[in-house]
């Protein structure tokens, strides 16, 4: 009987602390940096514009900044803080098309590991598989119009967007 009733207390336990880590996992997760940074309560998110500033940038008209910790290809990287972050106004080649590795490369040489400053198409700030479309600098350089002088990237323009089809690309 004493076995039993121990069981019992022990299961209980295992429960009521799986239940903790729950309620405060959620918690955790729903708390907002910006939030905590930002003493008026005032929410931003990236669909919100703003102009941030940095001295070494030459184009200070980005919305969000982040750590690029992954290439997926030629178009489409992870931004931390951001998540999957499609190049706005390109195309470049799939995986086993030729100029596929070529792209892919260049993205990862110029932005992995780095910090990127996105220019988040305010016309259209995700597309249809809730990537965040944006231009994307690093090191002062337009990485989408660069793509395309390289050719390693062909025009996509797809409407709306607050980008001119070719980027002023010439």
């Amino acid at each position: 009987m004493k076995k039993k009733i121990d069981l019992k207390r022990i299961i209980f336990i295992i429960f009521l602390i799986f239940a903790l880590f729950s309620i405060f996992g959620k918690l955790l997760v729903g708390i907002d940096e910006e939030a905590i940074d930002n003493p008026n309560n005032e929410r931003k998110s990236i669909n919100d514009s703003y102009n941030g500033s940095i001295s070494n940038l030459s184009n200070p008209n980005y919305e969000v900044s982040g750590l690029c910790d992954y290439v997926y290809d030629g178009d489409t990287i992870f931004v931390v803080g951001v998540g999957k972050v499609r190049l706005v106004g390109i195309d470049t080649p799939e995986r086993g098309d030729p100029g596929y590795e070529e792209a892919t490369n260049y993205v990862k040489n110029k932005c992995l590991g780095k910090t990127v400053y996105l220019d988040i198409d305010n016309a259209e700030p995700k597309d249809k598989y809730g990537r965040t479309l944006a231009i994307v600098y690093v090191d002062e350089i337009n990485i989408n119009q660069e793509l395309l002088k390289l050719g390693y990237a062909k025009v996509l323009y797809i409407p709306p967007s607050e980008f001119e089809k070719g980027l002023n690309v010439v």
